[in-house]
């Protein structure tokens, strides 16, 4: 019989290519501001704890060094208020992207099923759907999820808008997902930066955004809740493929004995480093503080060339419009030699809005502003 290929959405990034191109050919080069990558340096007290763990001629624990459970179970509690797990309760993961788009196949949903997502997000939750032919709906309203929902993601603060949800929002996000008897999971990997109050103070400090496990949402009631969290951000740790899940202890323990079999672990190395990222709160604080500076001078600039920035609140990217067709933004700041991704890339063909990422060199955001002010003059 005939081979049927799976049926994937269009890996959207290929389309930037021609005003990649564009940008490059700018005098001056290419700003590129269309990533979430990490520009800066791993912090050098994660790189040694690496270093001097090489010696791995042992398989690590797929569930984990308890050394790492511990840690998560800590970093829960000291910063995201979250007291009461235990390292039953916690799984590492290859960064954050592969349990994403690999979570709708290893909890058995399958066609008929429906998986909801933001109205504006990430594409890789509509990629695991697919993997196992479930019907996807994009929507933030929770009276709008419809029966026969099965995995429900959300995402706070959200990428690519910035969206912050409150607990009170998360509350109801939870209720809903009961009441349809589904599985409730919250992207949280941009949880340490906040900008704007109330979990941004005067003083620049930033506090962690509310976790979906923290027990004002959930009343101490973990069944069918989980916590998806990535060190990328926070750590730059990007290559090191550093994740992690937390939340109801059934659920753990099934995606456990899944990736037994499929031998899906990060590496011991890996484990190491990322018990001290998740134990030292002082390079996060340096790190938030580089991109703080950097959105204080390129969401003004951005503004300044007549773009209106909405939400935003939190994460890496300013959510910005003209008022005009995504793809024709796009254009016009490549002919600045500045890249930025179009709306459209998540989940809105009509898309205005183009995102704009602080994900890059001091000296690149000086680039663009001074750039940018161009459209202001």
């Amino acid at each position: 019989m005939p081979r049927t290929p799976l049926q994937l959405p269009d890996f959207p990034w290929d389309s930037l290519e021609p005003f990649a191109a564009r940008a490059k050919s700018h005098p001056g080069g290419i700003v590129d501001l269309s990533v979430g990558s990490p520009v800066d340096p791993t912090p050098a007290i994660i790189r040694e704890s690496l270093a001097l763990a090489t010696d791995a001629h042992s398989y690590p624990a797929t569930a984990g060094s308890v050394a790492l459970r511990e840690a998560i179970v800590s970093w829960y509690a000291r910063r995201r208020n979250v007291t009461d797990l235990s390292v039953a309760n916690v799984l590492p993961t290859i960064g954050s992207k592969e349990l994403i788009a690999g979570l709708a196949l290893w909890l058995g949903l399958g066609p008929g099923d429906v998986v909801v997502q933001p109205a504006r997000a990430y594409p890789t939750y509509a990629v695991g759907a697919a993997l196992v032919g479930a019907t996807v709906v994009a929507s933030d309203d929770p009276a709008e999820w419809p029966e026969g929902t099965r995995l429900i993601w959300i995402n706070s603060p959200g990428n690519p808008n910035g969206r912050i949800m409150d607990v009170a929002q998360l509350r109801s996000a939870v209720a809903r997902a009961r009441e349809l008897g589904a599985i409730i999971v919250s992207d949280e990997c941009y949880a340490e930066l906040a900008w704007e109050a109330p979990y941004a103070t005067e003083a620049g400090r930033s506090l962690a955004t509310p976790s979906i496990l923290d027990p004002r949402v959930i009343a101490g009631d973990r069944s069918s809740v989980l916590s998806v969290y990535s060190l990328s951000k926070q750590s730059n740790l990007a290559g090191y493929r550093a994740g992690f899940v937390a939340g109801c202890g059934e659920l753990i323990a099934e995606l456990l004995a899944v990736r037994k079999n499929l031998g899906l672990m990060p590496p011991a190395p890996v484990q190491v480093a990322m018990v001290t990222a998740l134990g030292d709160d002082a390079h996060v604080d340096a790190q938030r503080a580089l991109y703080r500076a950097r959105r204080d001078l390129l969401k003004p600039a951005v503004e300044g060339a007549g773009l209106r920035v909405d939400d935003s609140a939190g994460g890496l990217y300013l959510w910005a419009t003209a008022g005009e067709d995504a793809w024709r933004t796009v254009e016009r700041l490549a002919d600045l030699g500045i890249l930025v991704a179009p709306g459209s890339y998540y989940g809105d063909e009509t898309s205005q809005h183009v995102r704009i990422a602080l994900t890059a060199s001091d000296e690149s955001i000086a680039t663009a502003v001074a750039r940018l002010a161009t459209l202001s003059n």
